[in-house]
């Protein structure tokens, strides 16, 4: 078995609050070996544990050596050196990466989910062929990357593409001012994550849905949820537009739970227009390749 350092097998993981999902790929880039399982979220230990034993059952059954990347809810301090901004709670304050290189006894890469969810798309899923991609994640949080000439650019904050704790640009009395956990209001992740959109259409209507049940009925032809998805609509519109505004990406790409909504796609370049300081809008909005495999992907792209 050769050493991680030397092998050209990728493994990358994806450690979701709920989930963890795993991922190699061999020297041509095809997946050879996948796994999901529970994440021990209330534990820093046992998610310690977990890794590893991922990484050694991995490496048994494939017969080769493999780098690891994993793709995070938040981010590596530049500043602390430890996790921060992540809402599995206990990595917070964390040397995350340093426990991780102790543990398994080799170097790891380790980088936000959102920034592997850009990473994937752009190097080999929806928007491959573009120079300047943004890529948006809408699920349970709302986060985005950047990525220039197929290379993340994180900042020296390394919170390039936090655009999820931004305030909704163009705010308006019926859009309300819910409270983030982030200790403001008005995130623009309290609009478009699933939870958001249901929170606010129950402040709004006085019923308890989620986010699935609602766009479900507002196809449906109910008329307070078509309300609220026209609503959401034009919250992403002028979201994105004051992303645009100021990146001006080449794409676009959307992932996360509410990346399913079809008619994202068709409403948003009609609604962009009215919002981006331009004549016109030439920007494509797509919806991601690879699904809810695209951070496990990046992350294993992160041995590039």
């Amino acid at each position: 078995m050769s050493r991680a350092g030397e092998s050209h097998y990728r493994m990358g993981i994806d450690l979701g609050g709920t989930k963890t999902e795993v991922l190699v790929l061999d020297t041509l880039g095809e997946s050879v070996y996948r796994r999901r399982v529970d994440t021990p979220a209330h534990s820093y230990a046992l998610i310690l544990a977990m890794v590893g034993e991922l990484v050694a059952a991995a490496e048994n059954e494939i017969g080769q050596a493999v780098s690891v990347g994993i793709g995070i809810p938040g981010a590596i301090s530049p500043a602390s050196g430890r996790l921060r901004n992540s809402n599995t709670a206990c990595l917070n304050g964390s040397a995350f990466d340093r426990d991780l290189e102790t543990a398994l006894g080799r170097r790891v890469r380790i980088e936000n989910d959102a920034n592997c969810f850009a990473l994937s798309e752009a190097r080999g899923g929806a928007a491959r062929g573009y120079d300047l991609v943004f890529g948006v994640i809408v699920g349970t949080g709302t986060g985005g990357g950047i990525v220039i000439d197929g290379k993340l650019a994180r900042g020296p904050n390394a919170i390039g593409g936090e655009w999820g704790h931004n305030p909704l640009p163009w705010l308006r009395a019926e859009d309300g001012e819910p409270a983030c956990y982030c200790g403001k209001t008005a995130c623009i992740e309290t609009f478009l994550s699933g939870p958001g959109f249901a929170h606010n259409h129950e402040v709004r209507h006085g019923r308890a849905m989620t986010s699935r049940e609602i766009v479900a009925a507002a196809e449906a032809g109910d008329d307070s949820c078509r309300e609220m998805l026209d609503i959401y609509h034009d919250q992403m519109a002028r979201a994105l537009a004051s992303l645009i505004n100021i990146l001006d990406p080449q794409a676009i790409v959307i992932g996360g739970g509410m990346s399913n909504i079809e008619s994202i796609y068709r409403e948003l370049p009609r609604r962009l227009p009215a919002y981006v300081f331009s004549d016109f809008v030439a920007t494509p909005v797509l919806r991601a390749e690879r699904g809810d495999a695209s951070g496990v992907y990046g992350a294993a792209m992160l041995w590039e």
